[in-house]
């Protein structure tokens, strides 16, 4: 069993890295079609002032998406909103920075949590449903953004080509957040079952997450909370886009900017397992800036604008976390004790 196992992961670790540097072979393939000159001088526009308020409106995105995820956890464990909002921001960094898909990203964010005195059931278990809300969310985003692309751009063949793309995207996002609601609030019990009976050690804490998971859906008034407060984040996410490209000098109206980033959102989850959707990004921009009269130079150098944020406020956000790590490590305690009320959750 274990020789198949590694032989898995290491499955999923060259596809991690062929997805990596077929990703990477694009962006460049498309910077160097569109003009390297074009694109570069499109991103130095901003300038450092630019760059750093780019920066900065990143960094006030994470205390927009921590509360949709604090919401979520019921008010008698009481941690303090910014543990999510650290969550959050470390899930991010760890998606956007290191090769990792997603998904890994969601592991990241749930430990940070955890070392911030969650209980680890309560935070992956909340992870979970946060991601499952945001998904949810996305599908109102990205009908906006189609809503935004019929009345805005004239109609042709790509246009048609892309409109009816993202429409079976969405349908597709609709089914998969429906699905994964299903799953979490009927199928553990199913999971829970076969754990019993194949890894009786691991029962214990398999059921405890289910505890978790279940005190979360008791109440659908927190679930439906939350999916609000990251469709308001979606549409902050759009207003800092807005902003980086007025500070490039660019003149595009808000409802555009929406519309692009909506559809961005429905490729770049359906890239999900493609590290940071190298090159996937860059291609979305490159092709939707111009419907709207943006060249595809303009494109580009926000994906890289956008990247380069990233960056810059990742960077120093994992080092910060590797630190905590650390000092966690030494300390010798695997499972800090949660300041919370509640105790009912080992």
């Amino acid at each position: 069993m274990r020789p198949q196992l590694e032989r898995e992961r290491l499955h999923v670790k060259l596809g991690v890295i062929v997805g990596a540097l077929a990703g990477l072979g694009i962006a460049a393939y498309l910077i160097f079609a569109v003009g390297i000159g074009a694109v570069f001088a499109a991103a130095t526009a901003v300038g450092w002032p630019g760059f750093g308020l780019i920066c900065f409106l990143g960094l006030a995105l994470f205390a927009i998406l921590g509360p949709p995820w604090f919401v979520l956890v019921p008010p008698r464990f009481s941690p303090p909103v910014t543990t999510f909002v650290w969550g959050r921001a470390v899930r991010d960094s760890a998606s956007e920075v290191l090769p990792f898909s997603h998904v890994g990203g969601i592991v990241i964010g749930a430990r940070a949590v955890v070392l911030r005195g969650v209980k680890a059931p309560l935070a992956y278990a909340s992870a979970i449903v946060d991601v499952t809300t945001e998904m949810a969310a996305q599908v109102v985003y990205v009908l906006v953004g189609v809503v935004i692309f019929l009345t805005h751009v004239p109609k042709s063949s790509s246009s048609e080509w892309l409109t009816n793309t993202a429409i079976v995207a969405t349908f597709v996002g609709t089914l998969g957040t429906i699905g994964f609601l299903v799953v979490q609030r009927r199928g553990f019990a199913i999971v829970e079952r076969l754990v019993e009976r194949v890894l009786p050690k691991a029962a214990a804490q398999a059921g405890t997450f289910r505890s978790a998971m279940e005190s979360i859906h008791a109440s659908p008034l927190r679930i439906f909370l939350s999916v609000i407060l990251h469709l308001m984040a979606w549409f902050a996410g759009a207003g800092a886009t807005f902003a980086a490209v007025r500070l490039m000098g660019v003149h595009l109206g808000f409802a555009p900017i929406v519309c692009i980033e909506a559809l961005l959102c429905a490729v770049r989850s359906a890239a999900i397992f493609i590290p940071n959707a190298l090159g996937v990004q860059e291609a979305a921009y490159a092709m939707l800036m111009p419907f709207f009269g943006i060249g595809a130079p303009v494109g580009l150098a926000l994906s890289l604008l956008k990247r380069a944020r990233d960056i810059a406020i990742g960077i120093p956000i994992l080092l910060v976390w590797q630190v905590i790590e650390g000092h966690h490590a030494l300390g010798k305690n695997d499972e800090p004790e949660p300041p919370m009320r509640d105790r009912s959750l080992p």
